[in-house]
Order: structure tokens, then C-alpha cells, then sequence
């Protein structure tokens, strides 16, 4: 990078320069099936739930494999509702994906009910290798498979995982429910790390929240922890030009909440609060400050009940507009 990259620049410069470096960040995720035309989605069932409506699709994102996926349509929201996607967790649990909507998980409750409180009309896909696409009865053999076969083909596991999420925004956005310039993104762990990715590559993304996963990557290397995180996790090449400062700068202005567990161990508390020092002030000289907030938890990974309010708030921000 040349001397002067982290010098003020004027907010023009500055943007350019964002879109510069998320093509450059694109450019890392191995071949993707950009040319792909989706074919119209599939409805396979319709449910009513307490305050919702829920519809189970098959989505066709990038022509290879179909991605089943859980609209929820809240019954009381705003003609033009905001949208939000929701981003299933690993944990290697990898018969849960898209579901975790619906059922939560032990370190985090369901958000359905959330959602349809808040008027947010929620998509959630399964990600790549997990839930209806898991191909193997040992769910880290398949994902392994799936790791090294992309490779062999010049594609890249957490490209094509990102891909399906960014197509994921385009059928979200295209819905007649939604309000395409109110859409949010939202998970935790392997979700958390997706829902900034997905901000900083696709500036339609309002509000990225992310749970218990901005981990910076030269703080997991010096604690020894690359076994921690999932072999999805790693992009070739990437820290010959991003660290995770680098890549949550592409989010800037737009909002974002980070909320993690001082004594996570795939998220080291000095590498959040190097990614807080980076962003608060390019806030201030682009942005808002109250735009963005990067807090640590006296926990581990999981959502306390205090993360949870704060995401509801900053998610009722998202339902109203004020974004």
C-alpha cells in the first residue's frame, strides 16, 4: 500500500478509494458464477406462525446447486417494509443452517420473533455444506470436500459462500414487500463474519450487525487460534492485501454494530478494540460517530441479554428508516 493510504482524504478520494479496494476484495474470492441469471424462486410450502408469515423456498443463486431458504413475512409491517438477512452461525452443528432462524441456538435465542415484531421482512438462506446442503453425513468431511474440490476448480469455499448471500440480497431487495434501500444483515460467529464481509463488499447492506466474530487476523495468529475458526474461514492471498481493519473500512459510512465477548478465544479483545481505534475516527471525518459501535463483553461467544438489546435497538432503527 503507498505511505500516505491511511492519511485523511477528502470524502470524494475517500469513496473512490472504497470502491477501488472492495473490487480488489472481490478479485480475492476465486471464480464466481458472476454471468449467472437466477431463475424465478420456487415456493415449496406457505406456514402461519404467531405474527408471521413464513414461506420455505428454493432459491437458484448460482446455477450449480439450489439454496433452500425461510422468508419470514411479519403480518404487521409497513407497506414497504425494511428487510433484513439473516446469516445462520457454524458451530459445527451442520444440520442447522437456515433454521437457526426459527429455533436459535444455545449461546443465541431465536430472532424470528423478533423480526416479526419489528416489521422486518427476514430471509435466511443455507449456507453452503450445512442443513439441506450438507452432502456428507459428517458434515466438516463434506465441508472439507467442498473446501478442496473449489480450489482444484480455481473457486474459493468462502467466495461462493459470500456469492450466494450477495445473491441472496438481490431476490431480498426484488421482493414486493420490501423497501430495497432499507436492508440490513445480521448474525453471529461464521454469521458474523459474513454479515461484514457481505457490508463491505455490497454497499446495498444499511446496517451490518455482527456477533462475536470481528476478529482481527494478525491478533488470532500471535494466540495461536487458526484451529479456532472453520477451514471456510481462510481466502488465499488475503492478508497480502486486507487485515480485518481494511475490509470493515469498505462499511464506512453506512451503520455498524459489533458487539463480541472479551474472553472469546476466536476473537481476541486487542484485535476488536485495533478494529475500533481504525473505524471511530474515519466515522467522525466521513460519517457519524453514532453510527458505529464496537463493544466487548464480559463473556464468550454468545449473545448476553445486554448484546440483545442493543441489537434490537440498532434493528429498530433499521425498521423505521433512520438509517
Amino acid at each position: 500500500m503507498p505511505a500516505d493510504f491511511h492519511e485523511p482524504l477528502t470524502t470524494a478520494a475517500f469513496f473512490e478509494r472504497q470502491a477501488r479496494r472492495r473490487q480488489e476484495l472481490w478479485n480475492l474470492l476465486g471464480e464466481l458464477p458472476r454471468e449467472h441469471r437466477p431463475q424465478p424462486a420456487k415456493v415449496l410450502s406457505v406456514e402461519q406462525h404467531s405474527g408471521y408469515k413464513l414461506e420455505r423456498l428454493e432459491l437458484d443463486l448460482n446455477g450449480l446447486e439450489p439454496v433452500p431458504a425461510l422468508l419470514l413475512i411479519p403480518n404487521q409491517r409497513q407497506a414497504k417494509a425494511s428487510g433484513l438477512l439473516y446469516i445462520h452461525a457454524h458451530g459445527d452443528t451442520y444440520e442447522l443452517g437456515k433454521e437457526e432462524l426459527l429455533l436459535g441456538r444455545e449461546v443465541l435465542p431465536a430472532y424470528a420473533p423478533l423480526c416479526a415484531e419489528l416489521g422486518l421482512v427476514t430471509l435466511a438462506i443455507d449456507s453452503w455444506c450445512f442443513s439441506e446442503r450438507q452432502h456428507d453425513p459428517k458434515g466438516a468431511v463434506g465441508e472439507h470436500d467442498a473446501f478442496k474440490l473449489m480450489l482444484w476448480q480455481g473457486r474459493v469455499l468462502w467466495g461462493m459462500m459470500m456469492f450466494d448471500e450477495f445473491q441472496a440480497v438481490s431476490y431480498l431487495a426484488g421482493r414486493s414487500e420490501v423497501d430495497p434501500q432499507r436492508i440490513g444483515a445480521l448474525g453471529l460467529s461464521m454469521g458474523a463474519t459474513k454479515a461484514w464481509w457481505l457490508a463491505a463488499l455490497d454497499p446495498r447492506i444499511r446496517l451490518g450487525i455482527d456477533l462475536c466474530c470481528l476478529t482481527d487476523f494478525d491478533e488470532l495468529i500471535k494466540t495461536h487460534n487458526l484451529r479456532g475458526h472453520g477451514i471456510y474461514y481462510y481466502v488465499p492471498r488475503l492478508l497480502a492485501h486486507f487485515q480485518t481493519a481494511d475490509i470493515n473500512e469498505l462499511i464506512v459510512p453506512r451503520l455498524h454494530l459489533s458487539l463480541n465477548g472479551r474472553h472469546d478465544a476466536l476473537t481476541p479483545p486487542s484485535g476488536v478494540e485495533k478494529v475500533r481505534d481504525r473505524l471511530l475516527p474515519l466515522y467522525d471525518r466521513y460519517g457519524r460517530r453514532d453510527d458505529c459501535r464496537i463493544e466487548l463483553f464480559d463473556c464468550g461467544h454468545e449473545e448476553t441479554p445486554g448484546m440483545r438489546r442493543l441489537v434490537r435497538d440498532w434493528l429498530n432503527r433499521l425498521s423505521i428508516g433512520a438509517i
